[in-house]
């Protein structure tokens, strides 16, 4: 990679900073195994004028979701659980489930459902959907429950609760991006016995020394947690309402949210990254076979997310591109008009972090940032541009 070219990305950054679009941000690049680019720029915290830096911890809220999928598939490999089981097979909660009538104007017409299965909670076509997203259902899951971690509450009787909402279409039938991640999160805690949290510290986290990732950000870590602004239409670095440290304290929270819930340093999820990149193993850890993480990055849909009804989603077209197990994949560079090979992977989170991996350049690439939401700015599409405009061999 180009040098000098890569230094457009520490212009990029602080011409960002300077404009006002986020009070800080990191990035790392590793080629061929090594890294080739590291920056960091501005505050984690205005005000406590903390530098953003390489050990910052911040939220990567639905960086989560690659987590999760990759935690569900080493069940996978053990035979412990197959993708076609109805999610009511481990949640009998989903076994009568009711889905939004075509033509609906009330949330209560409805018609009956087929439980989703476990691989279409996690390709985002079990019909679940969020409360950000438009429609009769996303406005009732907005009055009746928080989709994030929390205290005081657990993934079983969040389950059950979201088991009493209808679905927004069919199983199968469109993509709409959901929290069908966060139950699946549910049914891993199901099969193993133990909370989410400790089997993603037992199987992944401890195995790849990803020290600083949880669900909660110890006392003698809170120097190191970022803060989160907010681009309002009055102030475009608001901070953000839900990010005082105290919720993410250990032991505060109990919701465990397998779709948005961790926490994470720039060299931790590098760590994971860069094991998906390599085919399940890091320095002679391996957590999935070769095989199985071509499986789960490939596409999953009957073609891009575009021709199963989702235009757009963020900052992000959909048109090109393609969905497999726990984060998006590139089908075609041009029609996705973002720079990028077939076959990248990755996906961001709501706090305009981002992650991909590229088999064609044998790269990982990892941003972080936090603006909420991550439609704020097009920061993937200018960062891939600009990493590929380094490329120089």
């Amino acid at each position: 990679m180009d040098a000098e070219r890569l230094k457009r990305i520490e212009t990029w950054m602080a011409e960002s900073r300077a404009a006002g679009r986020y009070a800080g941000s990191s990035v790392l690049i590793c080629r061929h195994g090594k890294e080739v680019f590291y920056a960091a720029d501005g505050l984690a915290s205005i005000a406590r004028e903390q530098a953003f830096a390489r050990d910052t911890i911040v939220r990567i809220y639905s960086m989560t979701k690659l987590v999760t999928s990759t935690l569900f598939m080493m069940l996978v490999e053990r035979g412990q659980v197959v993708l076609d089981a109805p999610v009511s097979k481990y949640l009998p909660a989903f076994r009568d489930m009711r889905a939004l009538a075509q033509g609906a104007v009330c949330v209560t017409d409805t018609e009956a459902a087929r439980a989703p299965t476990l691989h279409e909670l996690l390709t985002h076509t079990s019909g679940m959907t969020y409360s950000f997203n438009e429609g009769l259902v996303p406005e009732a899951y907005g009055r009746s429950f928080t989709e994030l971690a929390q205290q005081g509450a657990s993934l079983e009787p969040w389950c059950e609760q979201l088991a009493a909402m209808p679905l927004c279409f069919q199983p199968g039938a469109r993509w709409e991006y959901s929290v069908g991640i966060d139950v699946i999160g549910r049914v891993i805690e199901v099969i193993t016995g133990q909370t989410l949290a400790e089997v993603m510290q037992a199987e992944i986290f401890a195995p790849l020394g990803m020290v600083d990732t949880g669900f909660d950000v110890p006392d003698s870590k809170l120097t190191r947690f970022a803060d989160c602004y907010e681009k309002r239409e009055a102030d475009p670095l608001a901070l953000f309402e839900g990010a005082e440290h105290s919720r993410f304290r250990a032991g505060k929270v109990s919701l465990h949210s397998g779709g948005g819930g961790l926490v994470s340093t720039l060299d931790d999820y590098m760590r994971f990254g860069e094991m998906i990149r390599r085919g399940g193993a890091l320095e002679g850890v391996r957590l999935l076979s070769p095989r199985t993480l071509r499986f789960m990055t490939g596409n999953h849909l009957k073609g891009d997310i575009a021709s199963m009804g989702a235009e757009s989603f963020a900052e992000m077209p959909m048109t090109g591109m393609g969905f497999g197990l726990g984060g998006a994949v590139v089908l075609d560079p041009a029609r996705v008009r973002v720079a990028g090979s077939v076959g990248d992977f990755g996906w961001g989170g709501m706090a305009s972090t981002y992650f991909w991996c590229d088999p064609v350049e044998q790269m990982s690439v990892v941003y972080f940032t936090q603006l909420i939401p991550s439609s704020s700015y097009p920061n993937r599409a200018e960062l891939k541009a600009l990493v590929h405009g380094a490329l120089t061999d």
